[in-house]
Protein backbone atom coordinates (compact mmCIF):
# COMPACT_ATOMS: atom_id res chain seq x y z
CA UNK A 1 0.00 0.00 0.00
CA UNK A 2 1.16 3.12 -0.91
CA UNK A 3 2.26 5.27 2.45
CA UNK A 4 -0.08 8.52 3.90
CA UNK A 5 1.30 11.13 2.40
CA UNK A 6 3.32 9.57 -0.21
CA UNK A 7 3.44 10.49 -4.20
CA UNK A 8 6.00 10.33 -6.49
CA UNK A 9 6.72 14.08 -6.60
CA UNK A 10 6.20 14.18 -2.72
CA UNK A 11 10.06 14.19 -2.49
CA UNK A 12 10.18 17.43 -4.84
CA UNK A 13 9.13 19.57 -1.11
CA UNK A 14 12.40 17.89 0.60
CA UNK A 15 16.01 19.73 0.43
CA UNK A 16 17.42 17.37 -2.03
CA UNK A 17 20.88 16.66 -1.79
CA UNK A 18 23.63 15.37 -5.02
CA UNK A 19 21.56 17.26 -7.71
CA UNK A 20 22.93 19.09 -10.96
CA UNK A 21 21.82 22.55 -11.53
CA UNK A 22 20.49 22.07 -15.24
CA UNK A 23 20.35 26.02 -17.06
CA UNK A 24 17.33 25.34 -19.13
CA UNK A 25 14.34 24.10 -16.61
CA UNK A 26 11.89 23.45 -19.65
CA UNK A 27 14.79 21.42 -21.76
CA UNK A 28 14.93 18.97 -18.10
CA UNK A 29 11.48 18.58 -18.48
CA UNK A 30 10.58 17.88 -21.64
CA UNK A 31 13.11 15.22 -22.07
CA UNK A 32 11.61 13.90 -18.70
CA UNK A 33 8.12 14.06 -20.00
CA UNK A 34 9.95 11.88 -22.96
CA UNK A 35 11.63 9.28 -20.44
CA UNK A 36 8.13 8.87 -18.46
CA UNK A 37 6.71 7.71 -21.51
CA UNK A 38 9.24 4.94 -22.49
CA UNK A 39 8.48 0.84 -21.95
CA UNK A 40 9.77 0.17 -18.10
CA UNK A 41 13.31 -1.35 -17.87
CA UNK A 42 12.18 -3.78 -15.69
CA UNK A 43 8.90 -5.63 -14.38
CA UNK A 44 6.44 -5.93 -11.31
CA UNK A 45 7.04 -9.97 -11.22
CA UNK A 46 10.68 -9.56 -11.43
CA UNK A 47 10.76 -7.47 -8.74
CA UNK A 48 8.83 -8.96 -6.52
CA UNK A 49 10.42 -12.09 -6.96
CA UNK A 50 13.49 -10.41 -5.70
CA UNK A 51 11.75 -9.02 -2.82
CA UNK A 52 11.36 -12.94 -2.12
CA UNK A 53 14.78 -13.71 -2.26
CA UNK A 54 16.40 -11.20 -0.36
CA UNK A 55 13.58 -11.76 3.05
CA UNK A 56 15.56 -15.63 2.60
CA UNK A 57 18.72 -13.92 2.62
CA UNK A 58 17.56 -11.83 5.53
CA UNK A 59 16.63 -15.64 7.32
CA UNK A 60 19.90 -16.99 6.34
CA UNK A 61 18.70 -19.41 3.63
CA UNK A 62 20.56 -17.37 0.82
CA UNK A 63 22.92 -14.85 0.13
CA UNK A 64 22.95 -11.78 -2.04
CA UNK A 65 26.05 -11.30 -4.06
CA UNK A 66 26.33 -7.34 -5.47
CA UNK A 67 28.76 -5.87 -8.03
CA UNK A 68 29.98 -3.83 -10.76
CA UNK A 69 31.48 -0.73 -11.73
CA UNK A 70 31.54 2.41 -9.59
CA UNK A 71 29.76 3.89 -12.18
CA UNK A 72 28.88 3.01 -15.72
CA UNK A 73 30.06 4.81 -18.74
CA UNK A 74 28.43 5.25 -22.44
CA UNK A 75 31.44 4.15 -23.88
CA UNK A 76 31.31 0.63 -22.22
CA UNK A 77 27.96 -0.45 -23.61
CA UNK A 78 29.52 -3.20 -25.61
CA UNK A 79 28.83 -6.77 -25.63
CA UNK A 80 32.39 -7.86 -24.54
CA UNK A 81 32.12 -4.93 -21.37
CA UNK A 82 29.04 -6.48 -20.55
CA UNK A 83 29.39 -10.44 -20.79
CA UNK A 84 33.11 -9.86 -18.81
CA UNK A 85 30.60 -8.26 -15.77
CA UNK A 86 28.54 -11.20 -16.24
CA UNK A 87 30.80 -13.80 -16.19
CA UNK A 88 32.89 -12.36 -13.04
CA UNK A 89 29.92 -12.53 -11.12
CA UNK A 90 28.56 -16.16 -12.16
CA UNK A 91 32.42 -17.50 -11.34
CA UNK A 92 31.86 -15.61 -8.29
CA UNK A 93 28.56 -16.98 -7.38
CA UNK A 94 29.26 -20.40 -8.34
CA UNK A 95 32.35 -20.79 -5.85
CA UNK A 96 30.10 -19.25 -3.40
CA UNK A 97 27.20 -21.74 -3.72
CA UNK A 98 29.70 -24.51 -3.89
CA UNK A 99 31.86 -23.20 -0.83
CA UNK A 100 28.93 -21.80 1.59
CA UNK A 101 26.60 -24.04 0.58
CA UNK A 102 23.88 -21.71 -0.11
CA UNK A 103 21.89 -20.29 -2.75
CA UNK A 104 23.41 -16.76 -4.03
CA UNK A 105 21.27 -13.98 -5.53
CA UNK A 106 23.21 -12.50 -8.34
CA UNK A 107 22.52 -8.75 -8.17
CA UNK A 108 24.59 -6.67 -11.02
CA UNK A 109 25.32 -3.08 -9.96
CA UNK A 110 24.68 -1.95 -13.92
CA UNK A 111 22.32 -1.16 -15.96
CA UNK A 112 21.79 2.30 -14.96
CA UNK A 113 24.71 3.10 -12.56
CA UNK A 114 25.47 6.35 -14.59
CA UNK A 115 24.94 8.85 -11.97
CA UNK A 116 27.70 9.47 -8.98
CA UNK A 117 27.56 11.37 -5.70
CA UNK A 118 30.77 13.97 -5.35
CA UNK A 119 32.09 15.56 -2.50
CA UNK A 120 32.33 18.84 -4.08
CA UNK A 121 30.26 20.86 -6.91
CA UNK A 122 32.88 22.24 -7.93
CA UNK A 123 36.79 21.28 -9.45
CA UNK A 124 39.90 23.51 -10.50
CA UNK A 125 42.15 22.96 -12.90
CA UNK A 126 44.40 25.80 -12.82
CA UNK A 127 42.68 29.32 -12.76
CA UNK A 128 39.43 27.00 -14.28
CA UNK A 129 36.36 25.82 -12.24
CA UNK A 130 33.83 24.09 -13.33
CA UNK A 131 30.91 21.70 -12.16
CA UNK A 132 31.73 18.47 -10.89
CA UNK A 133 31.85 15.54 -13.69
CA UNK A 134 28.61 13.46 -11.73
CA UNK A 135 28.83 10.42 -14.43
CA UNK A 136 27.24 9.94 -18.45
CA UNK A 137 23.67 10.87 -17.04
CA UNK A 138 24.67 14.37 -16.24
CA UNK A 139 27.38 15.49 -17.94
CA UNK A 140 30.49 14.38 -19.51
CA UNK A 141 34.20 13.64 -18.21
CA UNK A 142 36.25 16.18 -20.10
CA UNK A 143 37.10 19.27 -18.64
CA UNK A 144 35.27 22.35 -20.35
CA UNK A 145 32.29 24.26 -19.62
CA UNK A 146 30.24 22.49 -22.70
CA UNK A 147 31.70 19.22 -21.11
CA UNK A 148 30.50 20.01 -17.70
CA UNK A 149 27.02 21.43 -18.34
CA UNK A 150 24.39 19.09 -17.34
CA UNK A 151 22.86 18.11 -20.19
CA UNK A 152 19.20 16.66 -20.23
CA UNK A 153 19.52 15.00 -23.13
CA UNK A 154 21.81 12.56 -21.56
CA UNK A 155 19.13 11.32 -19.30
CA UNK A 156 17.44 9.77 -22.37
CA UNK A 157 20.96 8.30 -23.02
CA UNK A 158 20.89 6.21 -20.25
CA UNK A 159 17.73 5.16 -20.48
CA UNK A 160 18.91 4.02 -24.07
CA UNK A 161 21.91 2.10 -22.50
CA UNK A 162 20.41 0.62 -19.74
CA UNK A 163 17.56 -0.74 -21.74
CA UNK A 164 20.39 -2.50 -24.01
CA UNK A 165 22.66 -3.85 -20.95
CA UNK A 166 19.87 -5.56 -19.69
CA UNK A 167 18.27 -6.80 -22.70
CA UNK A 168 21.52 -8.48 -23.59
CA UNK A 169 21.92 -10.06 -19.85
CA UNK A 170 18.80 -11.46 -20.83
CA UNK A 171 19.54 -12.94 -23.99
CA UNK A 172 22.47 -14.30 -22.68
CA UNK A 173 20.85 -15.76 -19.38
CA UNK A 174 17.99 -16.85 -21.47
CA UNK A 175 20.16 -18.28 -24.01
CA UNK A 176 21.89 -20.65 -21.68
CA UNK A 177 25.09 -18.49 -21.37
CA UNK A 178 24.58 -19.42 -17.01
CA UNK A 179 24.11 -23.16 -18.07
CA UNK A 180 26.26 -24.67 -14.84
CA UNK A 181 26.95 -27.76 -17.61
CA UNK A 182 28.71 -25.19 -19.87
CA UNK A 183 30.43 -23.55 -16.93
CA UNK A 184 33.60 -23.04 -19.54
CA UNK A 185 31.53 -20.50 -21.41
CA UNK A 186 32.30 -18.20 -18.06
CA UNK A 187 35.94 -18.01 -18.91
CA UNK A 188 37.87 -14.61 -19.35
CA UNK A 189 40.79 -14.76 -21.40
CA UNK A 190 42.93 -14.13 -18.45
CA UNK A 191 41.56 -16.89 -16.24
CA UNK A 192 44.89 -18.46 -16.70
CA UNK A 193 46.78 -16.27 -14.82
CA UNK A 194 45.12 -16.59 -11.61
CA UNK A 195 46.70 -17.96 -8.75
CA UNK A 196 43.59 -19.66 -8.18
CA UNK A 197 42.81 -21.16 -11.47
CA UNK A 198 43.78 -24.44 -10.91
CA UNK A 199 41.40 -24.44 -7.67
CA UNK A 200 38.48 -22.82 -9.22
CA UNK A 201 39.22 -25.96 -12.46
CA UNK A 202 39.14 -28.30 -10.12
CA UNK A 203 35.92 -27.21 -8.42
CA UNK A 204 33.88 -26.64 -11.81
CA UNK A 205 35.10 -30.16 -12.92
CA UNK A 206 33.72 -31.65 -9.62
CA UNK A 207 30.21 -29.46 -9.89
CA UNK A 208 30.19 -31.02 -13.29
CA UNK A 209 30.78 -34.37 -12.20
CA UNK A 210 27.96 -34.39 -10.12
CA UNK A 211 25.54 -32.72 -12.57
CA UNK A 212 26.16 -35.98 -14.54
CA UNK A 213 25.68 -38.33 -11.73
CA UNK A 214 22.33 -36.68 -10.89
CA UNK A 215 21.65 -36.81 -14.36
CA UNK A 216 22.72 -40.58 -14.61
CA UNK A 217 20.36 -41.75 -11.37
CA UNK A 218 16.74 -39.47 -12.75
CA UNK A 219 17.02 -40.48 -16.45
CA UNK A 220 16.89 -37.04 -17.20
CA UNK A 221 18.20 -33.25 -17.07
CA UNK A 222 18.65 -32.01 -13.87
CA UNK A 223 15.93 -29.15 -13.63
CA UNK A 224 16.41 -25.19 -13.18
CA UNK A 225 20.30 -25.32 -13.56
CA UNK A 226 20.63 -24.21 -17.51
CA UNK A 227 19.75 -20.65 -16.34
CA UNK A 228 19.86 -18.52 -13.58
CA UNK A 229 17.55 -15.10 -11.85
CA UNK A 230 19.70 -12.01 -12.54
CA UNK A 231 18.57 -8.64 -11.13
CA UNK A 232 20.13 -4.79 -11.03
CA UNK A 233 20.73 -2.12 -9.08
CA UNK A 234 22.01 1.68 -8.94
CA UNK A 235 21.50 4.23 -6.77
CA UNK A 236 18.49 6.33 -7.14
CA UNK A 237 20.93 9.44 -7.15
CA UNK A 238 18.99 11.38 -9.95
CA UNK A 239 15.46 11.91 -8.60
CA UNK A 240 13.66 13.39 -11.57
CA UNK A 241 15.14 10.21 -14.01
CA UNK A 242 14.23 7.87 -10.90
CA UNK A 243 10.51 9.41 -10.95
CA UNK A 244 10.04 9.65 -14.24
CA UNK A 245 10.05 5.91 -14.52
CA UNK A 246 8.26 5.30 -11.27
CA UNK A 247 4.71 3.66 -12.34
CA UNK A 248 1.49 1.59 -11.21
CA UNK A 249 0.69 -1.56 -12.58
CA UNK A 250 -2.34 -4.02 -13.11
CA UNK A 251 -3.10 -6.06 -10.33
CA UNK A 252 -0.83 -4.94 -8.03
CA UNK A 253 -1.17 -1.62 -5.75
CA UNK A 254 1.79 0.85 -4.78
CA UNK A 255 4.63 2.64 -7.07
CA UNK A 256 7.16 0.51 -8.82
CA UNK A 257 10.40 2.45 -9.44
CA UNK A 258 10.74 -0.40 -13.21
CA UNK A 259 14.30 1.60 -14.09
CA UNK A 260 15.71 -1.06 -11.84
CA UNK A 261 14.75 -4.17 -9.43
CA UNK A 262 16.94 -3.03 -6.65
CA UNK A 263 17.73 0.91 -6.19
CA UNK A 264 19.80 2.24 -2.80
CA UNK A 265 20.39 5.20 -1.02
CA UNK A 266 23.96 6.66 -1.19
CA UNK A 267 25.37 7.53 2.86
CA UNK A 268 25.65 11.29 1.41
CA UNK A 269 21.65 11.40 1.04
CA UNK A 270 20.42 9.47 3.64
CA UNK A 271 19.03 12.08 5.21
CA UNK A 272 15.98 11.34 7.32
CA UNK A 273 13.75 14.34 6.18
CA UNK A 274 15.83 14.57 2.62
CA UNK A 275 14.12 13.70 -0.71
CA UNK A 276 15.94 10.68 -1.03
CA UNK A 277 14.83 8.89 1.97
CA UNK A 278 10.78 10.58 0.97
CA UNK A 279 11.15 9.14 -2.41
CA UNK A 280 12.22 5.51 -1.91
CA UNK A 281 9.64 4.90 1.49
CA UNK A 282 6.76 4.97 -1.22
CA UNK A 283 8.35 2.84 -3.39
CA UNK A 284 7.57 -1.41 -3.74
CA UNK A 285 10.69 -2.16 -4.46
CA UNK A 286 13.26 -3.26 -2.39
CA UNK A 287 15.69 -1.38 -1.41
CA UNK A 288 18.87 -0.64 0.23
CA UNK A 289 20.66 2.61 2.22
CA UNK A 290 24.42 2.84 2.61
CA UNK A 291 25.58 3.26 6.07
CA UNK A 292 29.10 4.64 6.99
CA UNK A 293 30.86 5.93 10.19
CA UNK A 294 28.98 8.95 10.44
CA UNK A 295 25.58 6.99 11.43
CA UNK A 296 24.36 6.67 15.18
CA UNK A 297 22.60 3.50 16.34
CA UNK A 298 19.36 5.88 16.36
CA UNK A 299 19.67 6.89 13.28
CA UNK A 300 20.06 3.62 11.70
CA UNK A 301 16.49 2.79 13.72
CA UNK A 302 14.50 6.18 12.54
CA UNK A 303 15.77 5.00 9.13
CA UNK A 304 14.75 1.64 9.46
CA UNK A 305 11.17 2.38 10.82
CA UNK A 306 10.94 5.59 7.90
CA UNK A 307 11.43 3.09 5.55
CA UNK A 308 10.02 -0.24 6.49
CA UNK A 309 7.62 0.91 8.72
CA UNK A 310 5.36 -2.58 7.98
CA UNK A 311 8.52 -4.46 9.15
CA UNK A 312 8.03 -6.39 5.49
CA UNK A 313 10.75 -9.18 5.25
CA UNK A 314 13.32 -8.41 2.35
CA UNK A 315 12.44 -4.94 1.81
CA UNK A 316 14.83 -3.46 3.55
CA UNK A 317 18.97 -3.93 3.21
CA UNK A 318 21.67 -1.68 4.72
CA UNK A 319 24.74 -1.59 3.38
CA UNK A 320 27.43 -1.28 6.08
CA UNK A 321 30.58 0.65 4.70
CA UNK A 322 32.82 1.71 7.58
CA UNK A 323 35.85 0.93 6.87
CA UNK A 324 38.88 -1.47 8.46
CA UNK A 325 39.44 1.43 10.75
CA UNK A 326 35.77 1.84 12.37
CA UNK A 327 33.84 -1.10 11.52
CA UNK A 328 34.37 -2.88 15.30
CA UNK A 329 33.58 0.22 16.42
CA UNK A 330 31.08 1.17 14.48
CA UNK A 331 28.75 -1.76 13.59
CA UNK A 332 27.42 -3.88 17.34
CA UNK A 333 25.90 -0.87 18.08
CA UNK A 334 23.82 -0.47 15.55
CA UNK A 335 23.14 -4.26 15.22
CA UNK A 336 22.19 -3.94 18.69
CA UNK A 337 19.55 -0.63 18.34
CA UNK A 338 18.40 -2.85 15.29
CA UNK A 339 17.41 -5.86 17.07
CA UNK A 340 16.49 -4.65 19.97
CA UNK A 341 13.33 -3.07 18.23
CA UNK A 342 12.83 -6.22 16.08
CA UNK A 343 13.78 -4.64 12.78
CA UNK A 344 14.18 -6.98 9.86
CA UNK A 345 17.20 -6.04 7.67
CA UNK A 346 19.38 -7.27 5.48
CA UNK A 347 23.22 -6.91 6.43
CA UNK A 348 25.21 -6.52 3.61
CA UNK A 349 29.14 -5.51 3.50
CA UNK A 350 30.31 -3.02 1.70
CA UNK A 351 34.27 -3.20 1.70
CA UNK A 352 35.30 -0.69 -0.70
CA UNK A 353 34.00 2.30 0.23
CA UNK A 354 35.08 2.90 4.08
CA UNK A 355 38.27 1.74 2.98
CA UNK A 356 39.12 4.50 -0.42
CA UNK A 357 42.83 6.26 0.27
CA UNK A 358 45.33 8.18 -1.77
CA UNK A 359 48.37 7.76 -3.14
CA UNK A 360 51.35 9.82 -2.45
CA UNK A 361 51.60 10.75 -6.05
CA UNK A 362 47.41 11.81 -5.70
CA UNK A 363 45.75 8.06 -7.41
CA UNK A 364 42.94 6.45 -5.69
CA UNK A 365 42.73 3.31 -4.37
CA UNK A 366 42.35 0.46 -1.92
CA UNK A 367 44.34 -1.80 -0.45
CA UNK A 368 42.73 -5.51 -0.49
CA UNK A 369 43.73 -6.07 3.14
CA UNK A 370 41.55 -3.70 4.17
CA UNK A 371 38.79 -4.89 2.34
CA UNK A 372 39.11 -7.80 3.33
CA UNK A 373 39.67 -7.53 7.02
CA UNK A 374 36.22 -5.72 6.97
CA UNK A 375 34.91 -8.74 5.56
CA UNK A 376 36.01 -10.79 8.17
CA UNK A 377 34.90 -8.87 11.11
CA UNK A 378 31.13 -8.41 9.76
CA UNK A 379 31.27 -12.05 9.25
CA UNK A 380 32.04 -12.14 12.89
CA UNK A 381 30.64 -9.35 14.78
CA UNK A 382 27.48 -10.49 13.27
CA UNK A 383 27.70 -13.60 14.66
CA UNK A 384 28.73 -12.67 17.72
CA UNK A 385 25.31 -10.49 18.10
CA UNK A 386 23.21 -14.03 16.92
CA UNK A 387 22.65 -12.75 13.33
CA UNK A 388 24.34 -13.33 10.45
CA UNK A 389 26.63 -11.50 7.08
CA UNK A 390 23.58 -11.53 4.39
CA UNK A 391 25.59 -10.23 1.52
CA UNK A 392 28.20 -8.05 0.36
CA UNK A 393 28.54 -5.62 -2.38
CA UNK A 394 31.68 -5.16 -4.49
CA UNK A 395 33.13 -2.69 -6.95
CA UNK A 396 34.30 -4.70 -9.78
CA UNK A 397 35.33 -5.57 -13.07
CA UNK A 398 35.87 -8.64 -15.53
CA UNK A 399 39.08 -6.76 -16.64
CA UNK A 400 42.74 -6.81 -15.81
CA UNK A 401 43.25 -3.71 -14.56
CA UNK A 402 45.33 -2.48 -11.93
CA UNK A 403 42.98 -0.32 -9.22
CA UNK A 404 43.78 -2.04 -6.25
CA UNK A 405 46.48 -2.89 -3.76
CA UNK A 406 47.99 -6.38 -3.37
CA UNK A 407 46.07 -9.82 -3.33
CA UNK A 408 47.24 -12.68 -4.68
CA UNK A 409 48.34 -11.21 -7.80
CA UNK A 410 50.58 -8.72 -5.76
CA UNK A 411 49.76 -5.34 -7.23
CA UNK A 412 51.38 -2.79 -5.72
CA UNK A 413 51.53 1.07 -5.66
CA UNK A 414 53.94 1.14 -8.65
CA UNK A 415 51.87 -1.09 -10.85
CA UNK A 416 49.03 1.13 -10.50
CA UNK A 417 49.71 3.25 -13.70
CA UNK A 418 50.15 0.29 -15.82
CA UNK A 419 45.87 -0.30 -16.39
CA UNK A 420 44.42 2.10 -14.40
CA UNK A 421 40.79 2.91 -16.14
CA UNK A 422 38.70 3.75 -13.72
CA UNK A 423 36.87 7.35 -13.98
CA UNK A 424 35.84 7.50 -10.44
CA UNK A 425 36.85 5.02 -8.17
CA UNK A 426 38.79 1.92 -7.63
CA UNK A 427 37.49 -1.81 -8.52
CA UNK A 428 38.62 -5.22 -7.75
CA UNK A 429 40.54 -6.71 -11.03
CA UNK A 430 39.01 -10.19 -12.11
CA UNK A 431 42.27 -11.70 -9.81
CA UNK A 432 41.17 -10.13 -7.00
CA UNK A 433 37.78 -10.60 -7.46
CA UNK A 434 37.78 -14.28 -7.62
CA UNK A 435 39.99 -14.52 -4.72
CA UNK A 436 37.69 -12.28 -2.61
CA UNK A 437 35.28 -14.95 -3.79
CA UNK A 438 37.50 -18.31 -2.61
CA UNK A 439 37.32 -16.17 0.93
CA UNK A 440 34.06 -15.33 1.24
CA UNK A 441 32.85 -19.22 0.40
CA UNK A 442 35.53 -20.08 3.27
CA UNK A 443 33.45 -17.62 5.84
CA UNK A 444 30.31 -18.47 4.92
CA UNK A 445 31.08 -22.08 5.70
CA UNK A 446 32.83 -20.92 8.60
CA UNK A 447 29.81 -18.97 9.56
CA UNK A 448 27.39 -22.10 9.72
CA UNK A 449 29.08 -24.22 12.33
Amino acid sequence: MTPAGWSPTSWQSRPAAQQPVYPDPAVLQSALAHLSRLPPLVTSWEIENLKRQLAEATRGERFLLQGGDCSESFEDCESSAITKKLKILLQMSLVLVHGGRRRVTRVGRFAGQYAKPRSADTEKHGDTMLPSYRGDMINRAGFSVAERTPDPELLLRAYERSALTINFIRALVDGGFADLHHPEYWELDFVEKSPLAAEYTRMVESIGESLRFMETLAGSTVGEINRVDFYTSHEGLHLPYEQAQTRQVPRRPGWYNLSTHFPWIGDRTRALDGAHVEYFRGIANPIAIKIGPSVTPDAAVALAERLNPAGEPGRLTFIHRFGAKHVERCLPPIIEAVQRRGLPVLWCCDPMHGNTETTSRGIKTRRFDNITFELEASFRLLKAAGSHLGGVHFELTGDDVTECIGGACGLTEADLTKAYRSQLDPRLNYQQAMEMAFLLARLMAQSRG
